[in-house]
Formats: C-alpha cells, structure tokens, sequence
C-alpha cells in the first residue's frame, strides 16, 4: 500500500452553535487503501465526511484533497475536484422518480458533454460493475430490493470513474449475506480500478474483512487510527467495548458471546 496522502486533515473544528462535534482532529487517508472509520452516535461520522466533500464548511482546520485545500476553494474548484470522488450516501439517496441508468448518468450530465448514447454505455457498464442484471438499469428505486439500492447508489458513485470513493454506512440494512457480498465488492473494485476507500461503518465483518486501517471517533478527534489487529490492543474505553464486546469478539472468531 503506498503512502502518498490523499486527504490530509490538520486542527478540523466542527460545532453546530456551542456544541463541539470535532476539535483538533488529525487524519491521513493513504493512497489506495480502505480507511474504515468508526466512532459512537453523535461522534460526527457523516460530518467528518460532508466536511471533506465540501458540503458543510469547518469553523477552524485544513483539509487538503488531491493536494488541493478544500476550505478555501472556490466552487468551481470543488467541482473539478469532485469528478475525481464518488459518493454513495447512507441509504442510496437515489432519485425516486429516476431509473437506474438516470441515476447514474446525473453525474455524467452534470460534469460531462458526452453524448446520450455514451452516457447509457458508460451507465450500462458502471451497473455491470456493481453486480447488478443488465435489465437492473430500467427499474426505479421502489422496485430494488435493499441490496439492490446499496449497488445502484454505488453504480452511480462509480459514474465519472472516481479515484476516490465515500461510502457511508455501506451494509447499514443488509442480511449478513448480501453485507458480505458487497464487502467482496468494494475489495474487488479497490483492487482493479485502484480506488482509495473512505468508508464510515458499524460492521464490524467489513472492519475486519476489507478495511487496512480503521480510523476511531472519540473525545471529539481521532483517537487512534490502526490496521485493525493493532487497534485491538488500544486501551481506549469505547475502543475496549466495541472490539471486545460480544459482537466484537463474534467478529473476531472467538466463538465467545
């Protein structure tokens, strides 16, 4: 795994009036790697990930993307930028009265000339990618199963070939054999489009399974950000009860309950 930064996070300060959700946070996301971030509700997860993408602003704190500073950009700037990242937000958040192909193709519409014709190639394959059925590409979002949804909103974050990928509770909803099937996934797709994984989850099968390193929310900051058999021996309390809590140590094979 290379060590060039990707994202580069110094002295972020999130607060909504006087509540702080995040002071003096720290985080370096590597090239090519898939960054698992956890933490306690209300620790600030998916503001940690909006803050990146732009979508709310920071009180205090850098944050270099592709080497390029977020927090003062301008917005044309940040859309050239977000050609580069794909998002898939927490519950699909597709549009409803879209099919699959038109999901897809919004962010093609938006950032391209192509024409119609290559933009429902290019969609066709992106559905592909995402392990769905090729006749996946006319039904709309009520028609999909949870599983189904999870791999349109994925298709679409894959829309504009994305060197950087946000996933936001990715399996949150999932049977264990489809959250399975979706980790093989996202690894398969690490692996051959040599994508760099930003992804907040609970699951603690997808920490173990796909993550190289896992980043943990806590007292406002990251506390601690480790391959995952290293973070097992953090003596942080809410580090102790997640990992070696009884789901924890189901994760981990131990067979304990």
């Amino acid at each position: 795994m290379s060590q060039e930064t990707i994202i580069e996070i110094r002295s972020l300060r999130n607060s909504f009036g006087s509540h702080v959700v995040h002071e003096n946070l720290d985080l370096d996301v590597y090239t090519g790697e898939v960054l698992g971030v956890v933490g306690g509700s209300g620790t600030g997860k998916s503001v940690l990930m909006n803050t990146i993408l732009n979508l709310r602003h920071a009180q205090n704190g850098s944050i270099q993307v592709f080497g390029t500073e977020i927090t003062t950009a301008g917005q044309q700037t940040i859309s050239k930028l977000s050609r580069h990242w794909g998002v898939l937000f927490q519950h699909g958040a597709l549009f409803s009265s879209l099919n699959v192909r038109e999901n897809v193709k919004a962010p093609m519409r938006e950032h391209t000339d192509l024409s119609d014709s290559m933009m429902n190639e290019l969609a066709d394959l992106r559905i592909s990618l995402a392990g769905l059925d090729p006749d996946a590409g006319a039904k709309y979002p009520s028609e999909l199963s949870g599983g189904m949804v999870k791999r349109a909103a994925l298709a679409r974050a894959l829309s504009l070939d994305p060197q950087l990928l946000f996933l936001d509770e990715p399996t949150s909803g999932l049977d264990p054999i489809s959250a399975a099937a979706f980790d093989e996934l996202i690894l398969e797709l690490k692996e051959t489009l040599g994508l760099t994984v930003f992804m907040i989850t609970h699951d603690l099968d997808s920490l173990h399974t796909i993550c190289d390193r896992v980043a943990v929310l806590a007292d406002r900051k990251i506390e601690i950000v480790a391959p995952i058999d290293q973070l097992l021996h953090c003596s942080h309390p809410w580090v102790q009860e997640y990992f070696h809590g009884p789901r924890g140590r189901a994760a981990l094979g131990t067979g304990e309950v």
